[in-house]
């Protein structure tokens, strides 16, 4: 097998040589070939150009970038990527190559983290935090999803089609491998202390790995929260719409009904928001087609009968007392009449919402 090894570089003068002689060293032999992706503005290209590896000049900031420009110019059936930082001990590279004829994917560990290699934050909380949360959105049991020492086989690294440009490109990675059905292993690692500036910026980058699988789970982004509000609003109207509260001798008339409604209708929202996200995701990033029998029941054509019904529902409650209050001469509402006017109001945004929600279904529905 060619092996095509891929190193990120931004002004790594310090280290980029250290990194490929290990490299050189560790795979004489064999055929393979280093890749230089690079953005430096110091000496880091001219050292690598020095060594004889295949240098890739671009101006794009960013970890995913430097990858997405190395990896067209790879031509190995088996793609190694590992930082230029010198952070990782390239002469382990045999332990993850070891793996990669039985497993599509295989990420180094970092299990024996040296002094000062990792910060306290990013080590007990950053980095077990993501991995955790990953493991729970997208059921893998990956414990270090952002080390950046990994191995893949070409025709798996090809059924993801990474896009992500920063450092969520790690997380994506994994995601869409765990989506493919990718075989992955994951294999233990020294991670040694960097030399020279750290490129990290802990909060912003944490929080583009956390963005990213939300993104790719609407189950945890939108339906979770959504169906919890939903549920929550609608059991407190229901009781406080049938019952007076009392609240430190306080009572309590209709007035907590309005925030139950802003309850019910966020909380509907966001469920749909997940049937759009899911649907994008299916006909648009080729999920598997589980909504299918979902569809077969659901059409633009019930949906909006359905939603029409219910604004037909608010409506005519709405008109009952519009037609009382105008016979009163336009007096004051009762307790009831508010009670009611709140419900037909949450009846009207809900048909609405449930209407113009099917037609941008069918619209995300639509496969290229």
């Amino acid at each position: 097998m060619k092996i095509s090894v891929i190193l990120p570089c931004r002004n790594e003068e310090q280290t980029i040589g250290i990194c490929i002689k290990k490299i050189q060293k560790t795979l004489e032999g064999k055929d393979y070939e280093i890749i230089v992706s690079d953005s430096s503005i110091d000496k880091s290209a001219e050292i690598a150009k020095s060594l004889g590896v295949k240098l890739i000049k671009h101006d794009k900031e960013g970890y995913g970038n430097a990858y997405l420009e190395g990896l067209k110019h790879a031509k190995g059936s088996v793609i190694v990527m590992g930082d230029s930082d010198d952070t990782y001990d390239f002469t382990e590279l045999p332990k993850l190559l070891g793996y990669i004829d039985d497993y599509d994917f295989v990420i180094g560990r970092r299990k024996f983290i040296h002094s000062g290699a990792m910060s306290f934050s990013h080590r007990y909380i950053g980095n077990p935090l993501l991995s955790f949360i990953l493991g729970l959105f997208f059921k893998t049991k990956i414990k270090d999803i952002n080390s950046g020492f990994r191995v893949i086989k070409k025709e798996g690294l090809d059924k993801l089609n990474l896009q992500t440009t920063g450092m969520e490109f790690a997380s994506e990675m994994i995601i869409k491998a765990i989506k493919n059905n990718l075989r992955i292993k994951e294999v233990d690692i020294n991670y040694y202390k960097r030399k020279g500036k750290s490129k990290l910026h802990s909060f912003r980058d944490g929080w583009r790995h956390l963005r990213f699988m939300l993104l790719y789970s609407p189950l945890f982004l939108f339906f979770i929260p959504g169906i919890i509000l939903f549920f929550i609003g609608l059991i407190s109207f229901l009781y406080m719409y049938f019952n007076q509260i009392d609240l430190f001798g306080i009572k309590l008339f209709y007035h907590p009904l309005f925030f139950s409604s802003l309850l019910i209708i966020i909380g509907y929202q966001l469920v749909i928001f997940s049937l759009f996200a899911k649907t994008y995701a299916i006909n648009h990033l080729g999920e598997k087609p589980i909504l299918n029998k979902f569809y077969k029941y659901v059409s633009i054509e019930s949906v909006s009968i359905f939603g029409l019904s219910i604004i037909i529902a608010g409506i005519v409650i709405y008109s009952l007392i519009f037609s009382k209050w105008i016979n009163t001469g336009f007096g004051n509402f009762g307790l009831e009449e508010t009670k009611n006017t709140i419900l037909a109001f949450i009846l009207v945004i809900v048909g609405i919402q449930t209407i113009f929600s099917s037609f941008m279904l069918s619209i995300l529905g639509i496969k290229k």
